[in-house]
């Protein structure tokens, strides 16, 4: 059974960081692709920043230099490093991997 669970989220002003983490477990977390998924209010799911086995990684164009994605793999976790926040960052924040997603972490960027 694949279980992910989120956590690091919490009301940030804008400038200010967070870190997520994503505690994996159920699969072959070091060979596996993980990602961070966002879902602000009535938008889509949207990719985030993806992590492949091999340290490949990949960016929303929105994100791109402010946030960065790692994995740990003998911790079987899974980091979002999020800096210079944005109001329009609020969102819901998932993991996923295996098809299979957390419950989510609420991410507020707000003065």
């Amino acid at each position: 059974q694949v279980q992910l669970v989120e956590s690091g989220g919490g009301l940030v002003q804008p400038g200010g960081s967070l870190r997520l983490s994503c505690a994996a477990s159920g699969f072959i977390f070091s060979i596996n692709t993980m990602g961070w998924y966002r879902q602000a209010p009535g938008k889509e799911r949207e990719m985030v920043a993806i992590s492949r086995g091999g340290g490949f990684t990949t960016y929303a164009d929105s994100v791109k230099g402010r946030f960065t994605i790692s994995r740990d793999n003998a911790k079987k976790t899974l980091y979002l490093q999020m800096d210079s926040l944005k109001p329009e960052d609020t969102a819901v924040y998932y993991c996923g991997a295996m098809s299979s997603w957390g419950q989510g972490t609420q991410v507020t960027v707000s003065s």
